[in-house]
Protein backbone atom coordinates (compact mmCIF):
# COMPACT_ATOMS: atom_id res chain seq x y z
CA UNK A 1 0.00 0.00 0.00
CA UNK A 2 1.17 3.45 -0.76
CA UNK A 3 2.32 5.20 2.39
CA UNK A 4 1.06 8.55 1.16
CA UNK A 5 -2.37 7.06 0.61
CA UNK A 6 -2.50 5.68 4.13
CA UNK A 7 -1.42 8.98 5.59
CA UNK A 8 -4.07 10.78 3.61
CA UNK A 9 -6.70 8.41 4.86
CA UNK A 10 -5.55 8.87 8.41
CA UNK A 11 -5.66 12.60 8.05
CA UNK A 12 -9.15 12.44 6.65
CA UNK A 13 -10.28 10.31 9.59
CA UNK A 14 -8.65 12.62 12.06
CA UNK A 15 -10.16 15.64 10.34
CA UNK A 16 -13.63 14.09 10.42
CA UNK A 17 -13.23 13.17 14.08
CA UNK A 18 -12.02 16.68 14.84
CA UNK A 19 -14.96 18.19 12.99
CA UNK A 20 -17.26 15.83 14.81
CA UNK A 21 -15.69 16.75 18.15
CA UNK A 22 -15.83 20.41 17.32
CA UNK A 23 -19.48 20.08 16.37
CA UNK A 24 -20.23 18.33 19.65
CA UNK A 25 -18.32 20.97 21.57
CA UNK A 26 -20.21 23.67 19.73
CA UNK A 27 -23.50 21.92 20.50
CA UNK A 28 -22.41 21.53 24.12
CA UNK A 29 -21.46 25.20 24.31
CA UNK A 30 -24.78 26.23 22.77
CA UNK A 31 -26.68 23.93 25.11
CA UNK A 32 -24.73 25.13 28.11
CA UNK A 33 -25.25 28.74 27.10
CA UNK A 34 -28.97 28.08 26.62
CA UNK A 35 -29.16 26.40 30.01
CA UNK A 36 -27.34 29.28 31.60
CA UNK A 37 -29.68 31.76 29.91
CA UNK A 38 -32.69 29.81 31.19
CA UNK A 39 -31.18 29.68 34.67
CA UNK A 40 -30.35 33.39 34.58
CA UNK A 41 -33.87 34.22 33.43
CA UNK A 42 -35.30 32.10 36.22
CA UNK A 43 -32.93 33.79 38.65
CA UNK A 44 -33.98 37.23 37.35
CA UNK A 45 -37.65 36.29 37.72
CA UNK A 46 -37.01 34.95 41.18
CA UNK A 47 -35.01 38.04 42.04
CA UNK A 48 -37.79 40.24 40.70
CA UNK A 49 -40.36 38.28 42.74
CA UNK A 50 -38.18 38.58 45.84
CA UNK A 51 -37.76 42.30 45.16
CA UNK A 52 -41.55 42.67 44.79
CA UNK A 53 -42.05 40.75 48.03
CA UNK A 54 -39.52 42.96 49.81
CA UNK A 55 -41.14 46.09 48.34
CA UNK A 56 -44.58 44.86 49.45
CA UNK A 57 -43.22 44.07 52.90
CA UNK A 58 -41.63 47.51 53.13
CA UNK A 59 -44.85 49.11 51.87
CA UNK A 60 -46.89 47.19 54.45
CA UNK A 61 -44.47 48.14 57.23
CA UNK A 62 -44.52 51.79 56.08
CA UNK A 63 -48.32 51.71 55.90
CA UNK A 64 -48.52 50.23 59.40
CA UNK A 65 -46.07 52.85 60.65
CA UNK A 66 -48.14 55.60 59.05
CA UNK A 67 -51.31 54.12 60.53
CA UNK A 68 -49.71 53.83 63.97
CA UNK A 69 -48.43 57.39 63.67
CA UNK A 70 -51.87 58.58 62.58
CA UNK A 71 -53.50 56.71 65.46
CA UNK A 72 -50.95 58.15 67.88
CA UNK A 73 -51.57 61.66 66.56
CA UNK A 74 -55.35 61.11 66.75
CA UNK A 75 -55.10 59.81 70.31
CA UNK A 76 -52.77 62.64 71.25
CA UNK A 77 -55.09 65.19 69.68
CA UNK A 78 -58.13 63.59 71.34
CA UNK A 79 -56.30 63.70 74.67
CA UNK A 80 -55.35 67.35 74.20
CA UNK A 81 -58.86 68.27 73.05
CA UNK A 82 -60.41 66.51 76.06
CA UNK A 83 -58.41 68.68 78.46
CA UNK A 84 -60.14 71.58 80.17
CA UNK A 85 -56.94 73.60 80.05
CA UNK A 86 -55.86 75.26 76.84
CA UNK A 87 -52.75 73.68 75.26
CA UNK A 88 -50.37 75.34 72.79
CA UNK A 89 -47.29 73.58 71.35
CA UNK A 90 -44.70 75.49 69.33
CA UNK A 91 -41.95 73.83 67.26
CA UNK A 92 -38.28 74.82 67.43
CA UNK A 93 -38.94 77.57 64.88
CA UNK A 94 -41.56 79.16 67.16
CA UNK A 95 -44.48 78.17 64.95
CA UNK A 96 -47.74 76.61 66.13
CA UNK A 97 -47.64 72.83 65.96
CA UNK A 98 -50.76 72.13 68.00
CA UNK A 99 -53.55 74.14 69.63
CA UNK A 100 -56.37 72.21 71.32
CA UNK A 101 -60.10 72.96 71.32
CA UNK A 102 -60.10 74.45 74.82
CA UNK A 103 -57.56 77.04 73.73
CA UNK A 104 -59.60 77.87 70.63
CA UNK A 105 -62.65 78.45 72.82
CA UNK A 106 -60.69 80.52 75.33
CA UNK A 107 -59.30 82.73 72.57
CA UNK A 108 -62.48 82.61 70.47
CA UNK A 109 -60.92 81.36 67.24
CA UNK A 110 -61.81 78.60 64.78
CA UNK A 111 -59.00 79.14 62.26
CA UNK A 112 -56.27 76.57 61.55
CA UNK A 113 -53.31 78.01 63.45
CA UNK A 114 -50.68 75.44 62.50
CA UNK A 115 -47.53 76.86 60.96
CA UNK A 116 -48.17 80.40 62.24
CA UNK A 117 -46.17 82.36 64.79
CA UNK A 118 -47.78 83.55 68.01
CA UNK A 119 -48.28 87.06 66.65
CA UNK A 120 -49.71 85.74 63.37
CA UNK A 121 -52.06 83.35 65.17
CA UNK A 122 -53.22 85.41 68.17
CA UNK A 123 -52.02 89.03 67.81
CA UNK A 124 -51.11 88.80 71.49
CA UNK A 125 -47.98 90.78 72.43
CA UNK A 126 -47.89 89.60 76.06
CA UNK A 127 -47.83 85.94 74.98
CA UNK A 128 -45.09 86.66 72.44
CA UNK A 129 -43.06 88.36 75.19
CA UNK A 130 -43.61 85.32 77.41
CA UNK A 131 -42.30 83.06 74.63
CA UNK A 132 -39.21 85.23 74.29
CA UNK A 133 -38.60 85.09 78.06
CA UNK A 134 -38.95 81.32 77.98
CA UNK A 135 -35.81 80.98 75.87
CA UNK A 136 -33.81 82.34 78.79
CA UNK A 137 -35.74 81.15 81.85
CA UNK A 138 -36.88 77.71 80.54
CA UNK A 139 -39.91 77.73 82.86
CA UNK A 140 -42.36 80.64 83.19
CA UNK A 141 -45.71 81.13 85.00
CA UNK A 142 -47.66 84.36 84.67
CA UNK A 143 -51.22 85.73 84.65
CA UNK A 144 -52.25 87.39 81.41
CA UNK A 145 -55.44 89.23 80.45
CA UNK A 146 -56.96 89.05 77.01
CA UNK A 147 -59.94 90.99 75.65
CA UNK A 148 -61.81 89.25 72.84
CA UNK A 149 -65.58 88.69 73.02
CA UNK A 150 -65.24 89.04 76.80
CA UNK A 151 -62.41 89.85 79.18
CA UNK A 152 -60.58 86.76 80.39
CA UNK A 153 -57.83 86.29 82.93
CA UNK A 154 -55.56 83.35 82.10
CA UNK A 155 -52.82 81.73 84.17
CA UNK A 156 -50.18 80.61 81.66
CA UNK A 157 -47.58 77.94 82.57
CA UNK A 158 -44.88 77.55 79.92
CA UNK A 159 -41.89 75.22 79.63
CA UNK A 160 -39.21 74.44 77.03
CA UNK A 161 -39.56 71.04 75.34
CA UNK A 162 -36.23 69.24 74.90
CA UNK A 163 -35.07 65.93 73.40
CA UNK A 164 -33.02 63.24 75.17
CA UNK A 165 -29.84 65.22 74.54
CA UNK A 166 -31.19 68.37 76.12
CA UNK A 167 -31.59 70.20 72.79
CA UNK A 168 -34.58 72.55 72.54
CA UNK A 169 -37.37 71.13 70.37
CA UNK A 170 -40.10 73.67 71.07
CA UNK A 171 -42.25 75.30 73.74
CA UNK A 172 -45.36 74.07 75.57
CA UNK A 173 -47.96 76.49 77.02
CA UNK A 174 -50.80 75.47 79.36
CA UNK A 175 -53.62 78.01 79.83
CA UNK A 176 -55.84 77.94 82.95
CA UNK A 177 -58.95 80.14 82.85
CA UNK A 178 -58.99 81.86 86.25
CA UNK A 179 -61.54 84.51 85.26
CA UNK A 180 -64.22 83.07 87.52
CA UNK A 181 -61.78 82.74 90.41
CA UNK A 182 -60.80 86.39 90.00
CA UNK A 183 -64.46 87.40 89.90
CA UNK A 184 -65.19 85.37 93.03
CA UNK A 185 -62.17 86.90 94.73
CA UNK A 186 -63.44 90.38 93.85
CA UNK A 187 -66.93 89.43 95.06
CA UNK A 188 -65.45 88.14 98.30
CA UNK A 189 -63.47 91.33 98.84
CA UNK A 190 -66.52 93.44 98.01
CA UNK A 191 -68.70 91.31 100.28
CA UNK A 192 -66.27 91.58 103.19
CA UNK A 193 -66.02 95.32 102.65
CA UNK A 194 -69.81 95.70 102.52
CA UNK A 195 -70.41 93.54 105.59
CA UNK A 196 -67.72 95.44 107.51
CA UNK A 197 -69.31 98.74 106.54
CA UNK A 198 -72.84 97.58 107.34
CA UNK A 199 -71.74 96.27 110.75
CA UNK A 200 -69.53 99.23 111.56
CA UNK A 201 -72.30 101.82 111.13
CA UNK A 202 -74.80 100.50 113.73
CA UNK A 203 -72.02 99.38 116.08
CA UNK A 204 -70.48 102.86 115.97
CA UNK A 205 -73.87 104.42 116.71
CA UNK A 206 -74.57 101.98 119.54
CA UNK A 207 -71.15 102.64 121.04
CA UNK A 208 -71.63 106.40 120.66
CA UNK A 209 -75.01 106.40 122.37
CA UNK A 210 -73.73 104.11 125.12
CA UNK A 211 -70.72 106.38 125.69
CA UNK A 212 -73.00 109.41 125.86
CA UNK A 213 -75.13 107.66 128.46
CA UNK A 214 -72.05 106.79 130.50
CA UNK A 215 -70.84 110.40 130.28
CA UNK A 216 -73.93 111.60 132.10
CA UNK A 217 -76.92 111.41 129.78
CA UNK A 218 -78.25 108.51 131.86
CA UNK A 219 -79.07 111.02 134.58
CA UNK A 220 -81.45 112.82 132.22
CA UNK A 221 -84.53 110.57 131.86
CA UNK A 222 -85.67 112.08 128.55
CA UNK A 223 -82.23 111.84 126.90
CA UNK A 224 -81.62 108.40 128.38
CA UNK A 225 -84.91 107.09 126.98
CA UNK A 226 -84.19 108.59 123.53
CA UNK A 227 -80.65 107.16 123.42
CA UNK A 228 -81.86 103.74 124.59
CA UNK A 229 -84.46 103.74 121.82
CA UNK A 230 -81.69 104.51 119.30
CA UNK A 231 -79.57 101.71 120.72
CA UNK A 232 -82.51 99.32 120.53
CA UNK A 233 -83.22 100.35 116.90
CA UNK A 234 -79.64 99.79 115.74
CA UNK A 235 -79.36 96.56 117.71
CA UNK A 236 -82.42 95.34 115.79
CA UNK A 237 -80.73 96.44 112.60
CA UNK A 238 -77.68 94.37 113.51
CA UNK A 239 -79.90 91.39 114.32
CA UNK A 240 -81.75 91.67 110.99
CA UNK A 241 -78.46 91.96 109.12
CA UNK A 242 -77.02 88.86 110.78
CA UNK A 243 -80.22 86.89 110.18
CA UNK A 244 -80.23 87.89 106.50
CA UNK A 245 -76.55 87.00 106.16
CA UNK A 246 -77.22 83.58 107.62
CA UNK A 247 -80.26 83.11 105.38
CA UNK A 248 -78.43 84.01 102.17
CA UNK A 249 -75.47 81.84 103.21
CA UNK A 250 -77.73 78.82 103.66
CA UNK A 251 -79.49 79.51 100.36
CA UNK A 252 -76.25 79.87 98.41
CA UNK A 253 -74.77 76.70 99.92
CA UNK A 254 -77.91 74.67 99.13
CA UNK A 255 -78.49 73.83 102.80
CA UNK A 256 -82.12 74.96 102.72
CA UNK A 257 -84.50 72.03 102.08
CA UNK A 258 -87.69 73.20 100.37
CA UNK A 259 -91.01 71.74 101.51
CA UNK A 260 -92.61 71.70 98.06
CA UNK A 261 -96.37 71.30 97.88
CA UNK A 262 -99.43 72.76 96.21
CA UNK A 263 -99.90 76.25 97.66
CA UNK A 264 -102.93 78.54 97.44
CA UNK A 265 -101.25 81.68 96.13
CA UNK A 266 -104.09 84.08 96.96
CA UNK A 267 -104.11 82.90 100.58
CA UNK A 268 -100.32 83.43 100.92
CA UNK A 269 -100.54 86.88 99.31
CA UNK A 270 -103.36 87.89 101.66
CA UNK A 271 -101.36 86.83 104.74
CA UNK A 272 -98.47 89.01 103.56
CA UNK A 273 -100.74 92.02 102.98
CA UNK A 274 -102.31 91.56 106.42
CA UNK A 275 -98.86 91.46 108.05
CA UNK A 276 -97.86 94.68 106.29
CA UNK A 277 -101.13 96.53 106.86
CA UNK A 278 -99.68 98.67 109.67
CA UNK A 279 -96.64 100.09 107.78
CA UNK A 280 -98.91 100.55 104.72
CA UNK A 281 -101.40 102.54 106.80
CA UNK A 282 -98.55 104.65 108.21
CA UNK A 283 -97.69 105.77 104.65
CA UNK A 284 -101.31 105.82 103.43
CA UNK A 285 -100.57 103.09 100.88
CA UNK A 286 -103.49 101.06 99.52
CA UNK A 287 -102.78 97.31 99.27
CA UNK A 288 -104.51 95.17 96.62
CA UNK A 289 -104.64 91.39 96.27
CA UNK A 290 -105.16 90.77 92.53
CA UNK A 291 -104.44 87.03 92.66
CA UNK A 292 -107.52 85.15 91.41
CA UNK A 293 -109.33 82.64 93.60
CA UNK A 294 -108.09 79.06 93.31
CA UNK A 295 -104.67 79.97 91.87
CA UNK A 296 -102.10 77.41 93.03
CA UNK A 297 -98.36 76.94 92.56
CA UNK A 298 -95.92 74.18 93.49
CA UNK A 299 -93.68 75.82 96.09
CA UNK A 300 -92.53 76.04 99.68
CA UNK A 301 -95.27 78.11 101.34
CA UNK A 302 -92.99 79.70 103.97
CA UNK A 303 -90.31 80.66 101.43
CA UNK A 304 -92.93 81.98 99.01
CA UNK A 305 -94.36 84.10 101.80
CA UNK A 306 -90.84 85.42 102.53
CA UNK A 307 -90.39 86.42 98.88
CA UNK A 308 -93.73 88.23 98.70
CA UNK A 309 -93.11 89.87 102.08
CA UNK A 310 -89.71 91.27 101.00
CA UNK A 311 -91.05 92.56 97.66
CA UNK A 312 -94.21 94.07 99.15
CA UNK A 313 -92.36 95.65 102.10
CA UNK A 314 -89.91 97.28 99.66
CA UNK A 315 -92.78 98.56 97.53
CA UNK A 316 -94.36 100.16 100.62
CA UNK A 317 -91.07 101.66 101.87
CA UNK A 318 -89.82 103.07 98.59
CA UNK A 319 -93.11 103.70 96.82
CA UNK A 320 -95.16 106.86 96.84
CA UNK A 321 -96.82 108.08 100.03
CA UNK A 322 -100.55 107.83 99.42
CA UNK A 323 -100.01 105.43 96.53
CA UNK A 324 -100.88 101.77 96.02
CA UNK A 325 -99.18 98.38 95.92
CA UNK A 326 -100.65 95.28 94.26
CA UNK A 327 -99.79 91.57 94.22
CA UNK A 328 -100.95 89.75 91.11
CA UNK A 329 -100.60 86.75 88.84
CA UNK A 330 -100.37 86.15 85.10
CA UNK A 331 -99.60 83.16 82.86
CA UNK A 332 -95.94 82.80 81.88
CA UNK A 333 -96.04 79.44 80.05
CA UNK A 334 -98.11 76.23 80.11
CA UNK A 335 -96.17 74.96 83.13
CA UNK A 336 -95.23 78.21 84.90
CA UNK A 337 -96.96 81.25 86.34
CA UNK A 338 -95.61 84.77 86.75
CA UNK A 339 -96.20 86.45 90.10
CA UNK A 340 -95.65 90.19 90.39
CA UNK A 341 -95.60 92.98 92.96
CA UNK A 342 -96.16 96.42 91.48
CA UNK A 343 -96.38 99.98 92.81
CA UNK A 344 -96.92 103.51 91.50
CA UNK A 345 -93.84 105.03 93.17
CA UNK A 346 -90.89 106.99 91.74
CA UNK A 347 -89.46 103.95 89.97
CA UNK A 348 -85.90 102.76 89.59
CA UNK A 349 -83.23 104.45 87.42
CA UNK A 350 -82.30 102.45 84.28
CA UNK A 351 -78.67 102.08 85.34
CA UNK A 352 -79.76 100.38 88.59
CA UNK A 353 -82.19 97.83 87.11
CA UNK A 354 -79.46 95.27 86.45
CA UNK A 355 -78.01 95.51 89.96
CA UNK A 356 -80.95 95.66 92.36
CA UNK A 357 -80.69 91.90 93.11
CA UNK A 358 -77.02 92.21 94.13
CA UNK A 359 -76.13 91.88 97.79
CA UNK A 360 -75.96 95.23 99.62
CA UNK A 361 -76.83 97.21 96.48
CA UNK A 362 -79.09 100.17 97.23
CA UNK A 363 -80.58 102.65 94.80
CA UNK A 364 -80.84 105.29 97.56
CA UNK A 365 -78.33 104.32 100.27
CA UNK A 366 -79.25 107.02 102.76
CA UNK A 367 -82.98 106.31 102.54
CA UNK A 368 -82.45 102.53 102.69
CA UNK A 369 -80.43 102.73 105.89
CA UNK A 370 -82.89 105.19 107.45
CA UNK A 371 -85.72 102.73 106.76
CA UNK A 372 -83.75 99.90 108.40
CA UNK A 373 -83.03 97.86 105.27
CA UNK A 374 -80.08 95.46 105.23
CA UNK A 375 -79.53 95.51 101.46
CA UNK A 376 -79.98 91.73 101.29
CA UNK A 377 -83.75 91.39 100.82
CA UNK A 378 -83.75 91.22 97.02
CA UNK A 379 -80.70 88.93 96.97
CA UNK A 380 -82.64 86.54 99.22
CA UNK A 381 -85.63 86.80 96.87
CA UNK A 382 -83.47 85.87 93.88
CA UNK A 383 -81.94 82.84 95.62
CA UNK A 384 -85.30 81.51 96.86
CA UNK A 385 -86.83 81.86 93.39
CA UNK A 386 -83.81 80.14 91.77
CA UNK A 387 -84.10 77.31 94.31
CA UNK A 388 -87.65 76.75 93.00
CA UNK A 389 -86.37 76.67 89.40
CA UNK A 390 -87.75 80.11 88.55
CA UNK A 391 -86.38 83.48 87.46
CA UNK A 392 -86.73 86.95 89.01
CA UNK A 393 -86.55 90.34 87.29
CA UNK A 394 -87.70 93.94 87.52
CA UNK A 395 -89.17 96.49 85.12
CA UNK A 396 -89.55 100.16 85.88
CA UNK A 397 -90.14 103.59 84.37
CA UNK A 398 -89.15 106.67 86.34
CA UNK A 399 -92.11 108.32 88.07
CA UNK A 400 -94.35 105.46 86.89
CA UNK A 401 -93.55 102.82 89.49
CA UNK A 402 -91.74 99.48 89.46
CA UNK A 403 -92.84 95.89 88.95
CA UNK A 404 -90.90 92.98 90.45
CA UNK A 405 -91.78 89.64 88.88
CA UNK A 406 -90.77 86.01 89.34
CA UNK A 407 -91.86 82.65 87.95
CA UNK A 408 -92.85 79.47 89.77
CA UNK A 409 -93.97 76.03 88.48
CA UNK A 410 -97.70 75.28 88.47
CA UNK A 411 -97.16 71.65 89.50
CA UNK A 412 -94.37 69.10 90.08
CA UNK A 413 -92.31 67.91 87.09
CA UNK A 414 -93.67 64.35 87.38
CA UNK A 415 -97.24 65.64 87.34
CA UNK A 416 -96.52 67.85 84.32
CA UNK A 417 -95.03 64.88 82.45
CA UNK A 418 -98.04 62.72 83.40
CA UNK A 419 -100.47 65.37 82.17
CA UNK A 420 -98.51 65.71 78.92
CA UNK A 421 -98.54 61.93 78.36
CA UNK A 422 -102.28 61.72 79.05
CA UNK A 423 -103.08 64.52 76.61
CA UNK A 424 -104.80 63.32 73.41
CA UNK A 425 -102.69 63.53 70.20
CA UNK A 426 -103.39 66.45 67.89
Amino acid sequence: MDVRFCGSKLLDVLARQFEFARMWWALFAVGFAGAMIVLLRRYDRRLAEMREQVDRAFAEVAAKQRELHRQFQSQQLALFNSMIEGMLLLDHHGRVELANESLRKLLDTTADLRGQTIMEAFRWHELADLSARLKEEKNVSEELEIHRVARRCLLVNAVVVTDGGGHEQGQLFVFHDVTRLKELENIRKEFVGNVSHELRTPLSLIKGFAQTLLDGAKDNPEQAARFLQKIDKHADRLLFLIEDLLAISRLESGQVALNLQSVDLRDVAQRVLDDLARPATARAVRLENQVPEGATVHADADRLQQVLFNLTENAIKYGRTGGWVAVGLRDASPDKVEIFVTDDGPGIPPDALGRVFERFYRVDRARSRESGGTGLGLAIVKHIVHAHGGEAWVKSDLQKGATFSFTLPRQPVAARERVASDAPPR
